[in-house]
């Protein structure tokens, strides 16, 4: 077991309790009308977290079977993902308790990573490479860019 990830996913748990209960408090004009510099309200950043753990959840369990993987790459697809799942008009409730469970499945997942595949390596779009260890490390930092988005969202 990934004992070695065990900060993080204290971090992530933390981030994740409080900001649900934080952001299911929010009034729905807030979460609905402020837009950030890409356009996006606090509805469709928090469904694109939602997407990201959806796809670095694929990403983590696949290059645990696989030392070398080109998978699907949806960063250029980012608006798509979140204009066809219409994000906009999801339950708000409903969509914080998805984020939530969610973010706490990929904890589960990431203290169960064989750390025997930490140095498997996909490949994106780009022709870029990542390590699975480098995914898993930058999951907790991509989860804190979209927060600071939406904090100053709330902070208007």
């Amino acid at each position: 077991m990934a004992e070695m990830f065990f900060e993080l996913r204290e971090k992530i748990n933390g981030i994740v309790e409080s900001w649900s209960t934080k952001l299911v408090a929010l009034p729905v004009e807030v979460i609905s009308e402020r837009r950030n510099n890409q356009n996006r309200t606090i509805r469709q950043i928090l469904g694109h977290l939602v997407d990201s753990a959806v796809n670095n959840h694929h990403r983590i369990v696949r290059l645990q079977y696989n030392e070398n993987l080109e998978f699907p790459d949806y960063r250029q697809d980012n608006d798509r993902w979140i204009a066809i799942q219409n994000y906009q008009e999801e339950d708000w409730e409903r969509l914080v308790f998805f984020w939530r469970s969610y973010n706490q499945h990929m904890v589960h997942i990431i203290k169960n990573v064989n750390e025997s595949c930490l140095n498997h390596t996909w490949h994106d779009f780009e022709g870029n490479h990542e390590t699975l260890r480098t995914i898993i490390e930058g999951y907790l930092w991509h989860l804190n860019l979209h927060l600071k988005e939406i904090q100053a969202l709330i902070d208007g």
